[in-house]
Parts: C-alpha cells; sequence; structure tokens
C-alpha cells in the first residue's frame, strides 16, 4: 500500500476503536479496547483508531530513547561500539544468561559493579542482571560514570542524567522539557506519560531519523532482536520476520509501538484494559492491514505468539482510518 500521499488530513475527534475478541469455541468471552495511532516524523497523525490523543505511561517503550545519553555521553564509545551492548541497554530481556552476560559485559567494561544496580531482583532470582530492565540500568549507570555524575541515585528525576535524558525526548517531540509528566516505573526507573499521537511521534524518528545516536540505536535493536525481548517473545520475533523492515517495542499495560525502517513512520497502540495478548493481537492485525509484513511471516507469528489454547481464539475487529477533511 501506499502511503506517501496526502495523508496529512483534519480529523474527527474520534474514529471507532478497535475491539480484540477472546472467544471460547463460537461464544466471546472476553473483550478488549485499543486505540491505535499511526504519525510521521513531523508529528502528523496519518491514520488512527480510537483516539489518538489518549493519554498512557509509555512504560519501557521508552528504553531506545533513554538509551541516546548513552551514546552522546562517550560511554557507548567506552565499550568499543559494541552493538550487543547496545541493543541490551535498549531491552525488555527475558533475564537468560546470555542476556545477563551482556548487562554484565556493559558494567565490566564500563569499570562499573553489578551491586550498582537499582534495579530489583526478579522474585525466584538470584541477580539484578536477571531483571528485565538491568541492561537499561547498566547503560544509565555507564552514563553517569563517563559524565562523572552521581551513581547512587541516578533514578532520581532531579538526577542530571534524567533531566538529559528528558532534554532530549522533549526536542524530538518539540515540547518544552517542563511540559513532561513522569512517574516511576516499576524498576524504579522514571517513565513518562504522553498522547499516543506524541509515542507514535518519538517512533517514526526510530525508524528514520536525522539523529545520529538513534540511527545506531535501530540499528542496533534491528541486528540483535535477541537481546531486545528473547526467544519465542513478540518484540523479537516481529523484528526477526521482518528482516530489517521493522522496529517493535512493547511495554507494560498494553503499550506496544512499532516502526517501519527507513519510512519515518511510527505506530503506538494503546490496550485499555492494560492485555498484552490483546496489544499483540492487535499488532499483527494491523501489520496485515497495512502490508508491512508478508503473509507467511505473519502466519508464523500468529502461530507462535498468539497460541493460547485449544478451542480459544483471539479475533480483532476494526481498522486504521486515513485522516478526514
Amino acid at each position: 500500500m501506499n502511503f506517501r500521499k496526502d495523508l496529512i488530513k483534519k480529523s474527527e475527534s474520534h474514529t471507532p476503536m478497535l475491539r480484540v475478541f477472546l472467544k471460547r469455541g463460537s461464544y466471546v468471552e472476553s473483550v478488549h479496547n485499543v486505540h491505535a495511532v499511526i504519525c510521521d516524523k513531523k508529528g502528523r497523525v496519518l491514520m488512527k483508531a480510537g483516539n489518538h490523543e489518549h493519554q498512557t505511561f509509555i512504560r519501557s517503550a521508552l528504553k531506545p530513547f533513554q538509551a541516546i545519553p548513552f551514546i552522546s555521553s562517550g560511554a557507548y564509545e567506552k565499550v568499543r561500539f559494541d552493538e550487543r551492548v547496545l541493543a541490551i541497554a535498549c531491552s525488555s530481556h527475558s533475564g537468560t544468561k546470555n542476556h545477563a552476560r551482556e548487562t554484565f559485559k556493559l558494567l565490566w567494561n564500563s569499570e562499573l559493579d553489578v551491586n550498582q544496580l537499582q534495579c530489583p531482583i526478579p522474585n525466584g532470582k538470584t541477580s539484578q542482571l536477571e531483571h528485565n530492565c538491568s541492561g537499561k540500568h547498566a547503560a544509565f549507570l555507564a552514563t553517569c560514570k563517563k559524565m562523572n555524575w552521581p551513581l547512587d541515585n541516578y533514578l532520581q528525576g532531579t538526577h542530571p542524567l534524567q533531566i538529559e535524558i528528558n532534554r532530549r525526548i522533549s526536542e524530538l517531540l518539540k515540547l518544552p522539557a517542563d511540559n513532561l509528566i513522569a512517574a516511576r516505573d516499576d524498576c524504579g526507573s522514571p517513565t513518562l506519560s504522553l498522547s499516543l499521537s506524541k509515542i507514535a511521534f518519538l517512533y517514526a524518528h526510530l525508524s528514520g531519523s536525522n539523529h545520529s545516536e538513534l540511527e545506531q540505536i535501530s540499528r542496533a535493536m534491528m541486528r540483535q532482536p535477541e537481546l531486545i525481548a528473547g526467544e519465542g517473545r513478540f518484540d523479537t520475533e516481529v523484528i526477526k520476520r521482518a528482516h530489517g523492515q521493522l522496529i517493535c517495542k512493547g511495554g507494560s499495560e498494553g503499550i506496544q509501538c512499532l516502526s517501519k525502517v527507513g519510512e519515518s513512520m511510527g505506530i503506538a497502540i494503546k490496550v485499555e484494559d492494560g492485555s498484552k495478548r490483546a496489544k499483540h493481537a492487535a499488532a499483527l492485525h494491523l501489520l496485515k492491514q497495512l502490508e508491512w509484513m508478508t503473509p507467511i511471516s505473519l502466519q508464523e507469528l500468529e502461530e507462535k505468539v498468539l497460541m493460547i489454547n485449544p478451542g480459544v481464539q483471539l479475533e480483532v475487529e476494526g481498522e486504521l482510518r486515513f485522516q478526514e477533511k
């Protein structure tokens, strides 16, 4: 499909939401309501379903942008521009030995100690390295070490690192940094409350930007998909099967983001009730509508990540609609 024609049009305040149905046999057991929007890197809303101004926390989908100072500070250069290290900094990984090893490597090459990580130890685990946000925290510490910023309070909103992260994000969004609303994420790091269109705007930058840091981040995510989430997990499987065409990064409470590489377009999805299964189903439904993946790849993804139980299936109703005058 060609989305490079006259896409920039005024819209009504709302278009119909997507609806994801969980069906047991032929009966609907649960219904999830979903907002979605696609934007370009000028911040223009191209297509949407539901309310594109729906306000929500971006959660872990913020991680690629929180990694910008890791590069601009020179901390990434200190670890010899290792793409695997950069990918783990952007990840919500599954805590495997491989993931823990990459996080440890980031710390070791930055002359830091595991005990300096302030993410929690997951239940049933033995180390902070196994926390899904450990890579982000390690990159935070490496940046602080390079910049001679304090290491013991790097998660506080008034810390120079967090101020710099907000400054860089506000530049991308063309918003004053003081307008950004932050709150504590589950790992202790700040996350931001943004409209869904602003989240899509960020991901449009990630897929086609003049910012060298974002180009390096997107390249690392595409080339190291197994580090972004893990074998069998949605983000990793989408990136692998898109063959360099898509970036995929989710967040808790029903957040899913996608970028079309080289096209400067980003998608942001929010499931109102926070359902993970619904955001994955909605994302595949929209990828099918937009023809951003081959039918074979989509079928493989559906079989790999949407399998529930025999006799139970997910169905999605609705579509992204062009803006209307």
